[in-house]
């Protein structure tokens, strides 16, 4: 098997891995929007305009990418999606410990919940993984197990 091969089929559970990531990221926001707000607001990044609608489109964005990348179907697309997701997350993750912020990430569980989901450095290491893991796949993902290699093959 060559290195490029490898490197597709590699990218194939790393694509699962965020894809259930992503979809089980998401639940907690989507049933609970008004938490999810609250944790966006605790950034205190946002303008205070932004923080609603933040807090109901994202998570339908992250079903969306996640959803996306367990079927292989616009996996590069998905991937960029969650990318520039984790860049942002990132991002204000930096910002909050720079600012010294003791608060929950907001990741998987709201801000009354700040002992199971703590930010930390260990959460922008755990964060970096996740952005390295997407890169990866945008890069070398060939659609050898999913719709996008399907339909390649089907069209050929």
């Amino acid at each position: 098997m060559t290195g490029g091969r490898l490197a597709a089929w590699l990218a194939v559970p790393m694509r699962w891995y965020l894809g259930v990531l992503f979809i089980e990221a998401c639940l907690h926001k989507i049933a609970h929007p008004g938490s999810f707000a609250l944790d966006i607001a605790t950034y205190d990044i946002l303008p205070l305009v932004l923080i609603n609608i933040t807090a109901i489109t994202m998570p339908w964005a992250e079903v969306a990418a996640g959803g996306l990348l367990l079927v292989g179907h616009r996996t590069r697309a998905a991937g960029w999606m969650i990318t520039g997701m984790m860049a942002v997350f990132l991002a204000a993750l930096s910002i909050a410990l720079a600012r010294g912020m003791d608060m929950s990430c907001g990741c998987f569980a709201s801000q009354g919940a700040v002992d199971e989901d703590p930010i930390s450095r260990l959460t922008v290491v755990r964060d970096l993984v996740w952005l390295g893991l997407a890169l990866f796949v945008v890069a070398f993902d060939r659609g050898v197990l999913g719709v996008d290699g399907w339909l390649r093959r089907r069209s050929a």
